[in-house]
């Protein structure tokens, strides 16, 4: 396996435990908020947590898109050379 591979490798590999870290943090930041609502209204009344949660929500689909390669397309010697051939047409 060659070095660049490894590199690849590791930077997955990392991004896949930060995901981990990542929801595991959420999660227990909305589940803290959520307490926090129900002791102060008894369960009533206006569902505030909702909000953090929404975007708690979009930040741990984000970061999985990331950590699981939808969002991260490692970059190849292909798409370099096609870039390349794409300035020099250009000027």
């Amino acid at each position: 396996m060659s070095d660049a591979e490894r590199k690849i490798a590791r930077k997955r590999v990392k991004a896949r435990r930060d995901f981990a870290g990542t929801f595991v943090s959420l999660v227990v930041v909305d589940a803290i908020l959520i307490v926090i609502w129900f002791v102060t209204t008894g369960g009533h009344g206006y569902f505030w947590p909702l909000w953090p949660s929404i975007g708690f929500a979009l930040a741990i689909v984000f970061s999985g898109l990331n950590a699981y390669g939808v969002l991260n397309r490692d970059v190849t010697e292909s798409d370099i050379d096609a870039e390349l051939d794409r300035m020099k047409r250009k000027g």
